[in-house]
């Protein structure tokens, strides 16, 4: 993704259709906090998927119908765990519930994400958190905002200060994956501050944008959990590339956000072990 500085300012069409994405987001994640339940503690894995099914589907026909009232010429992406680029044209890509597994145990990390796509460059997103009841959002250069506060990126250049962190993308990803997150993480032990590992992505995405988190790193292509957090960080001040420092894009192999001075020392600790991502 480019910087905002390089970009062209946002057009009022777009302005506008974010605000209604602003409010579908919050329309859905209002209906997704009343099935919040902080005592629920799930016990197998067909009672995690049924309910966390059932909360997409509630969440998601919001949105749904929002948002495609808003842009009635907009495609939707249906699959929340799609990787790669899109085709050419506008697309909705969604998460109704960012952090499913959270909402499903009574944690408080996850929200609700829409954000549209053109031409397979995230133009403006939304991402609401109902427990808190705060709001994300950014437009292509528009800039990035926390209900309506500007968000500014960390500033930070010395990696051995900075708080890190990664996760993985979705459950199943493989072996081959889950050793390149395991080293990774060995290797920003050694050269970082404090290493995070969680999920969602989008979590720790917000966290970059604000300042709060210097680093983010994943080994994915999952669109629903990079493009809104991408755009945010981007806006925010923040450097979005792929794990070889080049401007990153929904087929990127790898994926790193974060203050832009860190972005080649964290390349350089992540590129010593890893032989893939000198491919």
């Amino acid at each position: 993704m480019n910087h905002p500085e390089q970009l062209s300012l946002p057009t009022s069409d777009d302005q506008a259709l974010l605000l209604r994405t602003v409010a579908a987001v919050q329309t859905a994640g209002h209906a997704v906090k009343a099935l919040f339940d902080p005592h629920a503690r799930p016990r197998t894995l067909q009672e995690i998927a049924s309910t966390i099914e059932a909360n997409d589907r509630v969440s998601m026909s919001i949105l749904r119908e929002a948002l495609s009232r808003a842009r009635p010429g907009a495609q939707w992406d249906d699959d929340e765990e799609g990787r790669g680029p899109l085709p050419d044209g506008e697309w909705w890509v969604c998460d109704p519930v960012e952090g499913a597994i959270h909402h499903i145990h009574g944690s408080p990390r996850w929200g609700v994400t829409a954000t549209l796509v053109r031409d397979n460059v995230p133009v403006l997103t939304a991402i609401h958190l109902p427990l808190t009841g705060d709001t994300y959002t950014a437009l292509r250069g528009g800039g990035a905002w926390l209900n309506g506060t500007a968000l500014k990126a960390s500033s930070k250049s010395d990696l051995r200060a900075a708080m890190v962190g990664t996760g993985q993308a979705a459950p199943g990803e493989g072996a081959a994956i889950y050793r390149r997150i395991g080293r990774s993480v060995s290797a920003m032990l050694e050269a970082a501050l404090v290493v995070h590992v969680s999920v969602p992505s989008t979590m720790q995405l917000i966290d970059v944008a604000a300042g709060r988190q210097d680093l983010f790193w994943q080994y994915s292509q999952v669109r629903s959990g990079l493009v809104a957090g991408a755009l945010l960080v981007a806006e925010a001040g923040g450097r979005v590339t792929d794990l070889h420092g080049r401007p990153w894009q929904p087929d990127s192999r790898g994926f790193l956000a974060g203050a832009p001075a860190l972005t080649a020392p964290a390349l350089a600790v992540l590129a010593a072990f890893d032989e893939e991502a000198l491919l």
